[in-house]
């Protein structure tokens, strides 16, 4: 399973690089939200023509330029992501549907585009992997693979059946990083993998697994 999605929305950003952070835009671009930024059309207009608006199913904009907008000719106005300082949205303009502080980072864009477009949305990327692990319940253990992983939890593919409800513990080893460990429940099943939350992990696991997720996602330098 690629971790790669097919673009399904035209994202505009009127906004400069310098506005997200590193990787940021080329991340969201393999979850599925590729934003175009307005100073790089597909192709430059001739000496002395006028761009044309670019049309999306949203724009986000640096709050410098949200005069840059394109007002809709017919219909509803596509919403508006602005990038900000720490006073936020002021309500002045409602096409602004939410806001994020500059430079936007991953989580904050991931979060904001998913409430947006996704019926039912995920808080947290999620990266397909091969990662041998280790489970532990009971006095038991037994060999797995971690085959999808996010810091909320992950798909296992297991030697040993895993009913439902089942809490476990889970180990298993990040490239790189190094060994991390977690306690876990069997939520859901997607045959023949078990769909495992995790719970109450403590933030430097956290940070271990966000750390392999973003350098998974990334792009190769």
């Amino acid at each position: 399973m690629s971790s790669q999605l097919s673009p399904r929305r035209k994202i505009v950003a009127f906004a400069r690089p310098e506005a997200f952070v590193s990787h940021c835009l080329p991340i969201l671009s393999r979850l599925g939200y590729e934003i175009e930024l307005s100073e790089t059309p597909e192709a430059d207009p001739g000496e002395g023509q006028l761009r044309v608006p670019m049309k999306a199913d949203m724009y986000v904009a640096d709050e410098h330029r949200l005069g840059e907008v394109p007002d809709a000719d017919l219909g509803p106005p596509a919403p508006v992501l602005l990038l900000t300082g720490r006073n936020g949205v002021d309500g002045t303009d409602s096409r602004v549907i939410a806001a994020a502080k500059k430079p936007a980072g991953l989580h904050d864009m991931y979060r904001i585009l998913q409430q947006v477009f996704e019926e039912h949305p995920r808080s947290t990327p999620r990266v397909a992997t091969h990662l041998r692990a280790r489970c532990h319940r009971n006095g038991q253990k037994w060999g797995a693979a971690v085959v999808s992983l996010s810091e909320n939890g992950c798909l296992l593919r297991s030697s040993e059946g895993i009913p439902l409800g089942t809490r476990l513990n889970l180990v298993f080893d990040l490239p790189r990083i190094g060994t991390v460990q977690v306690d876990a429940e069997s939520a859901y099943q997607l045959p023949p993998d078990s769909g495992l939350v995790f719970s109450a992990i403590p933030h430097f696991v956290r940070d271990a697994i966000n750390s392999y997720v973003h350098a998974v996602l990334a792009p190769a330098p």
